[in-house]
C-alpha cells in the first residue's frame, strides 16, 4: 500500500510523538516549519508541538490523539515528525490503522519514529519513509542541506522513477551544532564512501530503522515477524552509542533470528560514536556478530543521524551490490 506523492500545496501536519523539541529549540523549529512553507506546503501544527512534559510532549492518549487527528483528516497528505526522543512506541496500541489503511498518507521521520514507520508497516502495509524530520534536518542552520532537500525531492515528491542508484554524497557531517545559538553552517567532511564489509548481492523489500528503538518493541505485534523479514534488505542506524550497547543490540538482532533470514544488510553511519578504547571497530564487531552467515554487508552509508540523510521507503523493493557500493531503487516509494 503507498501514498500518493506529496506536491506543492498539500496539507502537512507536524506531529511530536516524543521529545518535545519545539519547546525547547524553538528558533530551529520554526525555521524548519518555515522552509517546509517555502517548498510550497501547507503546514498544519499539531498540538504537542506547544506542550512540554518533562522528557515527553504530552500524555501518551494526548501524543496518539495527534497523530490519529492527521490520520483521520483526508485534507492532509503528509505527516512529518519534528524530531525523535525514546518514547514513540508508547503510541503504537492506541493508533487508528484503520484510518491508515482507509486513507494512505505520507508518513516521515527518523530515530525514535522507528516505532511508528515500523509500526505502521507491519499492522497495513503502508510504505513509510525514514527520512529527514523538522528540527534536526529542515531546520539546520541556515538552511537544510541541499542533499539532504534533494534526496526528499526524489523519493517523496517523486522527483525521479525507479529504478535508480542511490548517489553518495559528496560530503556529510556528524559534527556538533549549537541549535540554541548557531553562528556558522555545519563543517562538512569529505565522504569516503560507503564500504563493503562482506561481499554478494541481494534483492528484498527495503526494512529496518534506528536499532536502539528497535529494543523497546521487538517480539511485538508491531514489529515485522521473520516471516515478513525473510530475504528483505534490513538497514541499521545509531546515534551517540558506545561499543558495548551497540554489541547488544546487534546480538538482539542476532538471537532473534534476524540475522539468519535477512537478504542483506546496511548499516548506516554512527553519530559520534564512542569506542570506549576499543581494540577492534564497530563493523568488525557487526561481523564477529553475524558470524560465518553468508550475506552482503554494506556499511558507512548516509542513512539516519548524520547530514544529508537519503530518504528509505519502507517495504520497497531494492537492490543491494555490496562489492559495487551501491544501493538500487527498483520501486518507487508513492503511487
Amino acid at each position: 500500500m503507498k501514498a500518493q506523492p506529496l506536491r506543492p500545496g498539500d496539507k502537512i501536519g507536524i506531529i511530536t510523538p516524543s521529545t518535545p523539541a519545539p519547546v525547547r529549540f524553538l528558533e530551529r523549529y520554526q525555521r524548519g516549519i518555515q522552509y517546509l512553507k517555502t517548498m510550497g506546503f501547507e503546514v498544519i501544527e499539531g498540538p504537542c508541538s506547544k506542550t512540554e512534559q518533562a522528557y515527553r510532549s504530552g500524555t501518551i492518549q494526548e501524543r496518539a490523539e495527534e497523530v490519529n487527528a492527521f490520520l483521520r483528516d483526508p485534507e492532509i497528505r503528509g505527516i512529518i515528525s519534528t524530531i525523535g526522543g525514546t518514547n514513540s512506541s508508547s503510541l503504537l496500541p492506541y493508533l487508528d490503522y484503520d484510518a491508515i489503511r482507509n486513507d494512505p498518507k505520507v508518513i516521515m521521520g527518523y530515530s525514535d519514529v522507528t516505532a511508528l514507520l515500523l509500526g505502521i508497516y507491519t499492522k497495513t502495509g503502508l510504505t513509510t519513509f525514514y527520512g529527514p524530520a523538522v528540527v534536526p534536518s529542515f531546520g539546520e542552520y541556515p538552511e537544510m542541506l541541499a542533499d539532504a532537500r534533494q534526496y526528499v525531492d526524489d523519493v517523496v515528491l517523486k522527483g525521479k522513477t525507479a529504478p535508480y542508484e542511490l548517489s553518495i554524497p559528496a560530503y556529510w557531517s556528524d559534527l556538533y551544532q549549537d541549535w540554541m545559538n548557531p553562528t556558522a553552517p555545519r563543517e562538512m567532511i569529505k565522504n569516503d564512501g560507503w564500504r563493503c564489509l562482506r561481499s554478494g548481492q541481494a534483492r528484498g523489500k527495503l526494512i529496518g530503522g534506528n536499532l536502539n528503538t528497535m529494543s523497546g518493541f521487538m517480539a511485538s505485534p508491531y514489529f515485522p515477524t521473520l516471516e515478513q523479514l525473510r530475504g528483505a534488505i534490513f538497514f541499521i542506524e545509531d546515534s551517540l552509542k558506545d561499543m558495548a550497547l551497540e554489541e547488544r543490540l546487534f546480538n538482539m538482532l542476532n538471537i532473534a533470528g534476524v540475522f539468519d533470514v535477512i537478504g542483506g544488510l546496511i548499516l548506516g553511519k554512527h553519530e559520534q560514536f564512542n569506542d570506549l578504547g576499543a581494540p577492534f571497530t564497530m563493523e568488525e564487531l557487526l561481523l564477529e556478530v553475524i558470524g560465518d552467515r553468508n550475506i552482503p554487508v554494506l556499511a558507512n552509508v548516509d542513512i539516519g543521524h548524520t547530514h544529508p540523510m537519503h530518504v528509505f521507503p519502507l517495504g520497497i523493493e531494492v537492490e543491494l551490490d555490496a562489492d559495487q557500493g551501491k544501493i538500487v531503487f527498483l520501486e518507487d516509494g508513492t503511487l
